[in-house]
C-alpha cells in the first residue's frame, strides 16, 4: 500500500506538468484553432529561464581577500558574486539560493514576449491553413528553438537545485497511520501546489473576468463576437501569450525535478498531445483531468510488481489508455461536438 501511495504522489507531480502543458495547448487550439507543436519548446525555454537567471545571479567579480593566503603568504584572489557585493553575503546567498522561484518573475515577461512574437510573426499566417500545415510549421519551429538552446547551453543536462529549505523529504506515514516510511520530496509537493494555483488562476481568469468571458464567447462563436465590434483577434493574441507563459512557468518550476536539457520539450510534447486528445480537443477541464489521470497511471505502471507481469507496460500505458478511451468516447473524456470533425 505504501508503494502504491508513493506512486500516486509521483503521478500527481508528473500529471501536474502534463496538465499545465496540455492546458496551454488547449487554450491555443480553443482560441486560434491552431495545433501548436512548438508548445513543448516553450516548456523547455521556461526551464532554461531558471538556468539563465541562476547564471546571471552567480556572475562574479575577482577580489583580493587579505584574510586568505597561499603557501607563499600572498593574499588570494577570490570570486564574489555581484549580488553579494550589492546586498551583502547573507542576502546575496539567499537570492542565489532562491533563483528558481525568482525565475518566475523573470520568465513571465520573457514567455509573454516569445508568445507574442510567435503568434504575430508566424502562427497568424496559418490560421486558415489545414492542421497538417500547422503541425509541420510549428514542429519545425520547435526543432529550431531546440537547436538554438543546444548551441548556447550545450547538450548536457544542467542541474538547477531547489532552495535549501525545500531539499529533503516529507514523511506521510505518520499522517496516514502507516508503520513504514512514506517519504516524498518537498519540491515535488511544491510543484503540485504551484500547478494547482496556476490551473485555478487560468480558470478563474476565463470564468470571472470580462476579458475571459469575451474570450470564451469568441471560442464558441468568433464571427458573432467580431460583429459586435470587439477586436477578438487582439484578445486571442494575448491568450497565446498567456498560454506560452503557462508552459514556461511549468518549465521553470520543473527544473529542479528534471535537470533542463535541450530535448526535454520534445519529451513532454507527444505525451501532452495525447493528454489533450484523451481529455477532448478544445476542452480545458478535460485537459487537466486527463493530465492528472495519465500521470498517475504512468507512475503506477512503473512499479516493479506491474512491470514483472507485463514487461515494458510503463512505456506504453498512456497510449494503451488513450486507445481504449478513444474507442469508447471518440471525442475524448470531455470533448465537444464538431471539434476537428470537419
Amino acid at each position: 500500500m505504501d508503494a502504491v501511495l508513493l506512486q500516486i504522489l509521483n503521478g500527481l507531480d508528473k500529471g501536474s506538468a502534463y496538465a499545465l502543458i496540455a492546458l496551454g495547448l488547449t487554450l491555443i487550439f480553443g482560441t486560434l484553432g491552431v495545433v501548436n507543436f512548438a508548445h513543448g519548446a516553450l516548456f523547455m525555454i521556461g526551464a532554461f529561464c531558471s538556468v539563465t537567471l541562476q547564471r546571471l545571479l552567480t556572475l562574479s567579480v575577482e577580489t583580493i581577500d587579505e584574510t586568505q593566503k597561499d603557501f607563499l603568504g600572498n593574499p588570494l584572489k577570490v570570486k564574489t558574486p555581484y549580488v553579494e557585493n550589492w546586498f551583502g553575503p547573507e542576502m546575496g546567498q539567499a537570492i542565489i539560493d532562491w533563483s528558481v522561484p525568482l525565475a518566475i518573475l523573470f520568465a513571465i515577461p520573457v514567455m509573454l514576449l516569445i508568445g507574442f512574437i510567435m503568434e504575430r510573426g508566424l502562427i497568424k499566417h496559418f490560421y486558415k491553413r489545414p492542421h497538417a500545415d500547422q503541425i509541420l510549421v510549428t514542429f519545425g519551429l520547435a526543432i529550431v528553438l531546440q537547436e538554438v538552446v543546444k548551441y548556447f547551453y550545450g547538450a548536457n543536462p544542467i542541474p538547477t537545485p531547489a532552495p535549501d529549505v525545500f531539499r529533503g523529504s516529507f514523511d506521510f506515514a505518520p499522517l496516514l497511520g502507516l508503520d513504514t516510511s512514506l517519504a516524498y520530496p518537498y519540491w515535488r509537493l511544491v510543484y503540485f501546489g504551484f500547478s494547482t494555483v496556476i490551473i485555478a488562476a487560468v480558470f478563474a481568469f476565463l470564468q470571472f473576468t470580462t476579458f475571459g468571458m469575451v474570450v470564451r464567447a469568441g471560442m464558441a462563436d468568433r464571427e458573432t463576437v467580431g460583429l459586435l465590434g470587439i477586436d477578438i483577434d487582439r484578445r486571442f493574441t494575448i491568450m497565446f501569450g498567456i498560454a506560452a507563459a503557462v508552459a514556461g512557468l511549468a518549465g521553470v518550476m520543473y527544473a529542479p525535478i528534471n535537470s533542463p536539457n535541450y530535448h526535454m520539450g520534445m519529451d513532454f510534447l507527444v505525451l501532452s498531445f495525447v493528454v489533450v486528445v484523451v481529455g477532448g480537443m478544445g476542452s480545458l477541464p478535460g485537459a487537466v483531468l486527463a493530465g492528472f489521470l495519465l500521470g498517475i497511471l504512468e507512475s503506477l505502471a512503473s512499479m516493479n510488481e506491474i512491470k514483472n507481469i507485463i514487461y515494458g507496460i510503463d512505456q506504453i500505458i498512456i497510449y494503451v489508455v488513450a486507445i481504449v478511451i478513444l474507442l469508447v468516447r471518440p471525442r475524448g473524456l470531455m470533448g465537444r461536438r464538431g471539434v476537428m470533425e470537419e
